[in-house]
């Protein structure tokens, strides 16, 4: 894709993406932003990729905007609002369109996650991240809103309102361990073993039918937001007909009840 991006197959059906940028701890410039949607938009369209791993070079995860060094189309202080407004939207859009890939998206956070690193992140849909990660909104130490790029969509539905506005309103460094404990991360996992991890965790999803998965993707996102346990069974039942007639499902379904089951993946502990 670009030198800033390096595009990976580390297992069959699994795409590794790992932002490369370490001098600047992989800060979001003008040509990282755009090879981010180049990729997003490939990979949308890629049957034969049936999951993710997003990650970063060296040190760092994404430190966030590169104000120093972002490149053309980064608005000035006296730049009209709607010119502003465009750049937000465009930055905006990126956890979006992680979040809209058909194929679920693990997040290995190996170090520092600020900022627009920390939405990219909670647009994936499984993070895993290092005992060396920290993580941070930042944006209010700068005099900014910390409610930037989905955060305050994400945050609260993933640590809870309490935790998101601690975070949030301080915008102080949230250690690996806290991440752990607070549910922002599904494992915690030895620097030298975390990248390992996800592609192994990415590969067990992509032995999966992938209209299965994807169906399984959106019925979690959708339900997030279900008002009641009657219009989420109603997403679930209607995502359960889909995938129940598909051919996958039907000779994956005779393969178990005549006794030949599924490879499965290697375990995954914790």
């Amino acid at each position: 894709m670009s030198a800033v991006l390096e595009v990976e197959a580390p297992s069959p059906g699994v795409a590794l993406l790992r932002l490369n940028r370490p001098e600047r701890l992989n800060a979001l410039n003008h040509e990282l932003v755009g090879a981010l949607e180049e990729a997003c938009s490939y990979l949308g369209e890629d049957a034969a990729t049936r999951a993710v791993v997003l990650t970063g070079a060296g040190r760092g995860f994404c430190s966030g905007l590169d104000v120093r060094d972002f490149g053309p189309g980064l608005p000035g202080a006296t730049a009209a609002v709607a010119e502003q407004m465009r750049f937000q939207e465009r930055m905006g859009s990126l956890p979006v369109r992680l979040r809209s890939l058909p194929q679920p998206v693990v997040a290995a956070v190996n170090g520092a996650c600020v900022g627009g690193g920390f939405a990219l992140c909670l647009g994936a849909d499984v993070r895993l991240c290092s005992t060396a990660a920290t993580f941070a909104n930042a944006a209010i130490l700068l005099g900014l809103s910390g409610a930037e790029m989905g955060m305050s969509y994400h945050l609260p539905r993933i640590v809870g309102t309490t935790v998101a506005a601690d975070w949030m309103l301080s915008g102080r460094l949230v250690s690996a361990e806290e991440a752990d404990r607070r549910g922002l991360v599904s494992q915690l996992v030895e620097p030298e073993h975390l990248v390992e991890r996800a592609v192994e965790l990415a590969a067990q999803i992509a032995e999966h039918p992938p209209f299965a998965v994807e169906m399984t993707k959106r019925a979690l996102q959708v339900n997030t937001d279900a008002p009641d346990i009657e219009a989420a069974l109603a997403v679930e039942n209607r995502t359960q007909v889909l995938t129940f007639v598909t051919d996958e499902s039907v000779e994956r379904r005779e393969n178990w009840q005549s006794g030949r089951h599924p490879t499965s993946a290697p375990h995954l502990p914790r």
